[in-house]
């Protein structure tokens, strides 16, 4: 854990925060200071061991159980934060669902799912937590991914709300500078967690494949993507907003 405290006094709602990216994120915000709402829509002993890891450490943290796939839900997030913490300075747009699949079996349902929760649910969830920014502004990370550029057979529906991502942050990035409210998105590459352990990417031809071109010769880990958050959540990158940082391991 870090000692310093770069986000000493500021309040951070990360979305999908019971494992993975979203887990490792929560955990740095908190170790930089920050106070954190861990969301979660199902795993509550994931969330519970995000909120316990960063109280260990000495920070403080609440989970807050909400699917950004139904705006009710969204609404009782931001009040369950506000009322713990009082403000919302930082939102951290991390839950998200992936499911390949190809032309022939795309299906409305296949797309509402991604869509709703991936594009909708972002929207709607930052529409949300910037009624309780500060008048000082805030930040807004949303987590994108390679895949918003880079085209994958099977992938038309997730690609296509990766590249929405991508074209909401450059969006709201505009709308709400004059607030002082920064957007900007990360674009991860493959990153090993509990999903693609659960989705037998792990160890698979694919992984190798996108190993043996990547040139940095690895895939990710949480960690790589949750220490750029923390920058573009903390005044180090006070002159960035609407930007896509891209963090693969030069795999583009």
């Amino acid at each position: 854990m870090s000692t310093s405290s770069k986000l000493a006094g500021k309040t951070a709602i990360v979305t999908g925060a019971s494992k993975g990216i979203g887990a490792s994120i929560a955990i740095h915000l908190a170790a930089e200071g920050a106070e954190v709402v861990v969301n979660y829509s199902s795993d509550q002993a994931g969330a519970d061991k995000t909120v316990a890891e960063i109280t260990a450490a000495g920070g403080k943290a609440v989970a807050v159980k909400a699917s950004v796939a139904v705006p009710a839900e969204i609404e009782h997030l931001v009040a369950e934060s506000v009322k713990a913490f009082g403000k919302v300075d930082i939102l951290v747009n991390n839950a998200g669902v992936y499911q390949f699949a190809p032309l022939e079996e795309t299906t409305p349902e296949l797309f509402h799912r991604q869509f709703d929760i991936n594009v909708l649910g972002l929207i709607l969830t930052t529409q949300a937590a910037v009624r309780h920014f500060p008048a000082e502004g805030g930040s807004i990370i949303n987590i994108s991914s390679v895949a918003s550029t880079l085209g994958m057979p099977g992938g038309a529906v997730y690609c296509g709300t990766k590249a929405a991502v991508d074209a909401v942050t450059r969006s709201l990035a505009k709308e709400l500078g004059g607030r002082g409210i920064r957007v900007n998105s990360i674009n991860p590459g493959m990153v090993t967690t509990e999903g693609t352990a659960s989705a037998g990417i792990d160890g698979s031809d694919f992984q190798k494949t996108v190993i043996a071109t990547t040139p940095l010769g690895r895939i990710g880990v949480p960690q790589d993507i949750a220490t750029a958050a923390v920058f573009l959540a903390s005044s180090d990158s006070s002159w960035i907003s609407g930007e896509t940082l891209f963090i693969s391991g030069g795999f583009r």
